[in-house]
């Protein structure tokens, strides 16, 4: 992993100009989570690959922010597990495990399942219906995808597809739970570098399970996502645990 973040070094420093663009996000009120809601977007993104060390000099320029607000989105960022802190050597993105990729699984399945178990068997009130719409077009959003062949898109609509699932709780603090769960597990589909292997696949699925919800059979589909997670995590843990070993 390090040789390939060295080889990079010059590219991912380049990169940092990126962020100039999000400066007008911040506006005159800006704060430490603002910046770490941007920051956590462009790691997400793959802008900072895993293993990247982040330039204070070079971000806070970018941004336009103070070392002390930059410092404190790290520490937000590192709280969440995307960066990680090491002693005289500065701030880094995180590099996820095999163990915490299976811990990463547990807590989906949990909140997930959970979610959608929650909404009950139909007929639904107009909020659940609505829920389900967006469930729908991240289902297509990721058909529109894979027609196109546009693989990076097509793995943005599979997060947001189970996004939209966990949205179904309605529960802002698990909202903000997932994004950062969901978060994390990008980390690992930068290393395996092939979208189209790990989400073009379980495009039939992700429609199987809004079908479910579009007929108010909500344990079929808990049933079905349930089975959905494990044979993901199956698939992603042995992939990654072989790339992690090549490194």
């Amino acid at each position: 992993m390090a040789g390939g973040v060295a080889k990079n070094d010059q590219r991912r420093l380049a990169e940092v100009s990126e962020l100039a663009r999000d400066r007008a996000l911040l506006g005159r009120a800006s704060t430490a989570e603002r910046v770490a809601d941007i920051l956590r977007d462009r790691i997400t993104e793959g802008y900072f690959p895993p293993g990247t060390r982040l330039s204070e000099e070079g971000i806070g320029g970018a941004l336009g922010v103070s070392r002390n607000t930059l410092r404190e989105a790290f520490r937000l960022l590192t709280h969440e597990r995307l960066l990680v802190h090491q002693l005289n050597r500065g701030v880094f993105v995180g590099v996820v495990t095999v163990e915490d990729l299976d811990d990463i699984y547990r807590v989906r399945t949990l909140v997930e399942c959970a979610a959608v178990r929650g909404v009950g068997q139909g007929p639904y009130d107009a909020r659940v219906r609505e829920a389900v719409a967006a469930i729908e077009a991240a289902v297509r959003a990721g058909e529109a995808a894979s027609d196109a062949r546009e693989w990076q898109d097509l793995s943005t609509a599979n997060i947001r597809f189970h996004q939209t699932i966990v949205a179904l709780a309605d529960s802002p603090r698990t909202d903000e739970l997932m994004r950062g769960v969901l978060a994390e597990l990008r980390l690992v589909f930068h290393v395996m570098a092939d979208p189209r292997r790990f989400h073009a696949p379980y495009l039939t699925r992700n429609r199987q399970i809004l079908e479910a919800l579009q007929a108010g059979d909500a344990a079929e589909a808990e049933r079905l996502l349930r089975s959905y997670l494990e044979d993901s995590r199956v698939q992603l843990s042995a992939a990654y645990a072989r790339r992690i070993a090549e490194e």
